[in-house]
């Protein structure tokens, strides 16, 4: 069964027989359309007259068949020629110069500019990174030059001097990333000793300060200690090699700061193990001579007076003028005792192995 809107007429006009009809319309002004034959048809037809509800006169639906149908169609073709052609010219200045073809996706003409020159966007790059100090933008002609000639030999200059322009604009895990990126696709050559000082150097800037955890400062030491050992006769070495000794500064710097907070608190077995990270792992450091110092502390406070007196006798033969020693000296005479190094013991130990003691 359809559902049509129907279209109706008064009751009383001639109607074609090849029209039908229908049920009465409803509320919705929807009702059903029912093919009827016959008696059925002529049964519909005399009830045509009567009058609907609301005192009016009943509607019959009209149904158009195929002839009507077709003549529909001519006459809304012939509306439509009949148009004015002013509504074309308006629909044209409301697009201006707006073409077909122009909305053709496949006569579209390629509208990406030519490559420049390596050369030149190498030496814009350098440009803007010394004269003009603009890192993003010298980073974007680096960039460029990667990208338009990635197997150039500028391409592979341009790369490295996009991480160090990303370093100087201090955003380190882009450099990072762009100098590993360089030491992957060119591990031999000269520069890479360069780009592996760059990832050291760009953790490097990152130290936070002794109360903070120092995950990124063993990651620097890890990458400049790389660099020593991969390219000792470097200038990039050297350097390293003095950043190295900052971090490592600053990582026994960190494990006093936890020892102490230990001692304030009387956990002296944590402040002892605390202070044993310093002697052992981080004695050339201007940390020993405390930790030193502390771990004679922390012993006589256990009562462990042997380990006192060597922590004491170690920082007196390593630092005679240290104050620190002055204070260890303090706590040993005033439990009686003299400072004396055990040489069986691992502060004994750790020192001869540095060959400090």
């Amino acid at each position: 069964m359809a559902w049509r809107r129907p279209l109706t007429v008064p009751t009383g006009l001639n109607l074609s027989p090849h029209s039908g009809l229908n049920d009465r319309i409803n509320l919705n002004g929807w009702r059903p359309f029912r093919y009827e034959r016959g008696a059925a048809l002529r049964y519909r037809q005399s009830l045509a007259g009567e009058r609907d509800l609301s005192g009016g006169m009943s509607f019959l639906a009209f149904r158009p068949d195929r002839r009507q149908w077709a003549g529909l169609a001519r006459l809304l073709a012939l509306a439509l020629l009949a148009t004015p052609l002013s509504a074309c010219s308006g629909l044209s200045s409301s697009f201006g110069n707006l073409s077909f073809d122009s909305l053709n996706p496949f006569n579209k003409k390629d509208t990406q500019p030519a490559d420049e020159p390596a050369e030149k966007l190498y030496n814009e790059g350098v440009y803007l990174l010394n004269e003009k100090a603009d890192y993003k933008e010298a980073n974007r002609r680096f960039e460029e030059v990667d990208r338009q000639h990635p197997y150039s030999e500028w391409a592979r200059k341009a790369l490295l001097m996009s991480a160090y322009s990303s370093y100087q604009a201090k955003e380190y895990d882009e450099t990072v990333a762009v100098a590993k990126r360089y030491i992957a696709l060119h591990p031999g050559t000269p520069d890479a000793a360069y780009a592996q000082f760059l990832i050291g150097s760009a953790n490097f800037d990152r130290i936070p300060t002794v109360q903070r955890d120092q995950a990124i400062t063993e990651k620097a030491l890890a990458e400049l200690e790389e660099v020593s050992r991969k390219f000792p006769g470097t200038e990039y070495a050297a350097s390293a090699r003095k950043k190295i000794e900052i971090a490592r500064d600053q990582l026994a710097g960190r494990e006093m700061e936890v020892g102490r907070y230990y001692m304030n608190r009387r956990n002296f077995t944590g402040a002892i193990n605390r202070f044993k990270v310093v002697v052992t792992q981080y004695q050339t450091t201007r940390h020993v001579e405390e930790a030193l110092m502390r771990l004679t502390e922390a012993y006589m406070s256990l009562g462990i007076t042997n380990e006192a007196q060597t922590a004491a006798a170690v920082l007196g033969h390593n630092f005679p003028d240290s104050p620190w020693y002055r204070d260890a000296y303090g706590l040993v005479k005033g439990g009686g005792l003299e400072p004396s190094e055990n040489q069986g013991s691992w502060i004994s130990r750790a020192f001869k192995r540095v060959g400090l003691g």
